[in-house]
């Protein structure tokens, strides 16, 4: 890496002033900022992925799904219910490496915090000392100024007076215009001792100051690395969860290829079959001729104890003759 470039771009012509200083502390803790919007995200993403696995898990558990099936597919569907089991397992684990990586998160932007909180309050102390001593040194440049002018007011006065006052006014005069000078030399020494010390403290502050930005520079470019390398892991993380994903259902793929429609159809013939022979065709039967095959056959099979007896006789008539229902001469049908 180049060079730092804090330290040479966040200077100010005002010794008082702390707006380089100040955009430098604002940068880092919009830093922080972002830090903490990411671990939140990770949290947030970490529930959702968690909520998602075990819903999954209970779908797959308790929502029937061709239960009824046979065979090969039933063998099918039983591994695909299985799969989604795993997968909702899968995301469970993703929700707690998301955690993970927030709490790491999480434990950098507070080392972070810690270590820059040790250079802010060394910038501190000393910003507070210089403008202190800043104002210190105004005023006893104010102060010489004004005893300057009050010397120079003194020397006119007594030049101006010089032919015109009395010897014990002129000697008031000069008491006057000597007690200027002490005053200020007394004024100029303290301006002077100002001066000097506000120097050592501005050279103290601006090597201080060039640490600072060297290290803000150094904290900023880590966090940027790590912002972006947690980045990288957590998409890393959802690849894995995918490629792991896709295994899974690449697995009921493989069962459903070796699904048989023959082989289950066959299965449900030979495991649920009723029989091979259907019903006879129906036909039409003649109530009498079912009748005249009755008889006949009962005659042709004596019933016991009567084998002794001889055949009965054939009726000389049939149905439509007159004689037909008559026995011995007597008629059964009265006229």
């Amino acid at each position: 890496m180049k060079e730092s470039l804090f330290k040479g771009n966040f200077w100010s012509t005002d010794l008082t002033s702390t707006a380089g200083y100040d955009s430098i502390i604002q940068h880092l803790n919009d830093g922080r900022k972002n830090c903490k919007e990411f671990e939140d995200f990770l949290k947030e993403r970490a529930t959702i992925e968690e909520k998602y696995g075990k819903e999954l898990i209970n779908l797959s558990k308790k929502k029937p799904c061709g239960q009824t099936e046979l065979n090969t597919l039933k063998r099918a569907l039983e591994l695909f219910k299985q799969q989604i089991d795993y997968v909702g397992q899968s995301h469970i684990q993703l929700a707690q490496m998301l955690r993970d990586e927030a709490r790491k998160m999480e434990d950098f932007r507070e080392k972070q915090k810690l270590h820059r909180k040790k250079v802010e309050l060394i910038m501190d102390a000393i910003h507070k000392t210089r403008n202190l001593q800043y104002k210190k040194t105004v005023e006893a440049k104010r102060l010489y100024e004004q005893r300057c002018k009050d010397k120079d007011e003194a020397e006119q006065a007594v030049h101006r007076s010089a032919n015109l006052v009395t010897q014990k006014q002129q000697e008031k005069l000069f008491v006057k215009l000597a007690q200027s000078k002490t005053a200020l030399e007394d004024s100029d020494k303290i301006y002077q001792m100002n001066v000097g010390m506000l120097e050592k403290i501005r050279e103290e502050w601006q090597n201080e100051h060039i640490k600072a930005c060297e290290f803000f520079e150094t904290q900023e470019c880590e966090r940027i690395n790590y912002f972006r390398n947690a980045l990288w892991v957590h998409v890393n993380l959802l690849s894995q969860e995918c490629v792991q994903s896709d295994e899974k259902y690449e697995e009921i793929r493989r069962s459903l290829e070796m699904c048989s429609i023959e082989k289950d159809i066959e299965y449900f013939v030979n495991f649920r079959k009723t029989g091979s022979i259907p019903p006879a065709p129906v036909v039409y039967e003649n109530y009498y001729s079912t009748q005249r095959s009755a008889t006949s056959t009962r005659s042709q099979a004596p019933a016991p104890g009567i084998g002794r007896r001889g055949p009965l006789p054939i009726p000389a008539s049939g149905p439509g003759d007159p004689d037909y229902a008559t026995v011995d001469g007597y008629s059964l049908i009265h006229h």
